[in-house]
């Protein structure tokens, strides 16, 4: 059987960590949950929602060139029905969505952001951090130089 991006599959988890837990898939393949991907809570400590051995289904979220499986719990479950529909005051406008935007193909993994203008930003500002830097140094040693010399 082939894994594929997308596919909900039943595993049994087989180790738990701080960051997650492993779990084993068909094929004799193992893959990772993340601590964020158990529920759609916040997971503090794994150990509260899983335990060694429990068979669980998931979401194959993404595989690497290097062949990791990057698991979800909370995604294979099928999406909460809300019990009552969303209520809005009588006279309130309504809110108008942008449109979404086209997401990046499941499977290719990103940074971890995936915004390249954070990157662009990141990298100006390290610049000019290493700019000042330098100039506070040469400034001070400059200061220090007058200091031992009037002496």
């Amino acid at each position: 059987m082939q894994i594929e991006v997308g596919a909900i599959l039943d595993g049994t988890v087989t180790s738990i960590a701080k960051f997650g837990a492993f779990v084993s898939l068909p094929d004799h393949k193992s893959g990772l949950v993340h601590i964020s991907e158990i529920a759609s809570e916040y997971v503090a400590d794994v150990n509260d929602y899983l335990k060694v051995g429990q068979p669980v289904k998931v979401r194959v979220l993404a595989i690497t060139p290097e062949g990791k499986i990057n698991l979800s719990i909370k995604r294979a479950a099928p999406p909460a029905e809300s019990a009552q529909p969303e209520r809005r005051a009588p006279h309130a406008p309504q809110q108008r969505r942008a449109p979404r935007a086209e997401s990046a193909p499941q499977g290719v993994v990103h940074g971890p952001t995936g915004d390249a203008s954070f990157e662009d930003r990141l990298k100006h500002f390290m610049q000019e951090s290493d700019s000042r830097i330098a100039g506070n140094r040469l400034y001070s040693d400059r200061n220090r130089g007058r200091r031992r010399g009037k002496g």
